[in-house]
């Protein structure tokens, strides 16, 4: 599997990252992000209610938002699992997360339309 960039590219998804894990196959890409946008809306929504199981979803959260190229996600996603982690209040990193999905939902949408 190929690894990340090391400086990602501008914006919500790192497009050349995800032509690279899909092979630039632009069906599969499709797919990936229309797997990944109900994906990230259904675990951010979930995590917004801290369960029991938050650090498990925000892990799920941060490698499925790698794997596509959205890195700010991902970061997004691991700033909720170390506060949850660590005891810290959450509220910052919740905020953040959704501010992160919401954009990375809009570039997907945008994508999708094209």
């Amino acid at each position: 599997m190929p690894s990340p960039p090391l400086v990602p590219e501008d914006g919500p998804i790192d497009l050349a990252h995800l032509k690279r894990m899909t092979l630039d196959d632009a069906g599969l890409e499709r797919e990936v992000l229309t797997m990944f946008v109900k994906q990230a809306a259904r675990l951010a929504e979930a995590l917004a209610g801290l369960p029991a199981e938050a650090l498990q979803l925000a892990h799920t959260l941060s490698g499925s938002a790698r794997a596509v190229g959205a890195f700010a996600v991902a970061e997004a996603a691991e700033g909720v699992h170390s506060a949850v982690r660590h005891g810290g209040e959450p509220a910052q990193a919740l905020s953040a997360l959704k501010s992160a999905v919401a954009e990375a939902r809009l570039e997907i949408e945008a994508l999708l339309r094209s």
